[in-house]
């Protein structure tokens, strides 16, 4: 179960990245269409018109895809921001109860918010709602990788609510003092070389 749920945090950082590398291919495909314009209105007086239909529905699309996507993957690496000035003073013996409130909070407000995006899909199936740019998309695409990211990122709150509930650490405060030991042992490496090196002056 543990495998399968990494897997699948995984896989939407993944996509979430190929979202973010296909908006950089349209932003560069867009502007190289820019640039070839130009040049054409120099020499020949008028432009060729080239153009990406419905460019900036589609970087839209993939900006909200990449950004509900990589949610799961985020809070799993220790990546969102969280203002820890209270929980950072709190005993320890206390964290497990203040990590347990915070979960059960995002897991209810995450919860909420998945609910009425799959409300939000079935609407837009219903009716068949479409975007206005030049290429009509069924906007039920995009909102179902909105969903999609939703409900994953539940499924990483409830993972880690249920570590809580177990008396073990949670994964982003794991990842987080990683990283703060990575940071630690770089700069006492660092030191040790500059001491090194004075020495060797010396």
């Amino acid at each position: 179960m543990r495998r399968i749920c990494n897997n699948v945090y995984i896989l939407g950082g993944w996509v979430a990245a190929f979202c973010i590398a296909s908006i950089c291919l349209l932003v560069f495909v867009q502007v190289l269409c820019n640039l070839l314009d130009r040049l054409s209105s120099i020499i020949t007086g008028s432009a060729i018109g080239l153009t990406i239909p419905s460019y900036a529905d589609f970087t839209g699309f993939l900006l909200a895809a990449s950004s509900f996507l990589a949610l799961a993957y985020t809070l799993r690496g220790g990546g969102h921001i969280r203002v820890s000035l209270l929980t950072a003073r709190i005993p320890g013996r206390y964290q497990h109860i203040v990590e347990f409130f915070c979960l059960v909070v995002a897991l209810a407000i995450t919860g909420y918010f998945s609910w009425y995006t799959v409300l939000l899909v079935l609407e837009s199936l219903e009716y068949n709602d479409l975007s206005s740019g030049m290429v009509a998309v069924p906007l039920w695409i995009p909102q179902l990788f909105m969903l999609v990211g939703l409900l994953v990122l539940t499924l990483a709150l409830v993972d880690d609510l249920v570590t809580v509930i177990t008396r073990q650490a949670v994964s982003y405060n794991e990842q987080r003092l990683k990283l703060v030991g990575d940071e630690r042992e770089s700069g006492s490496v660092t030191k040790l070389v500059i001491l090194k090196g004075e020495q060797d002056n010396a």
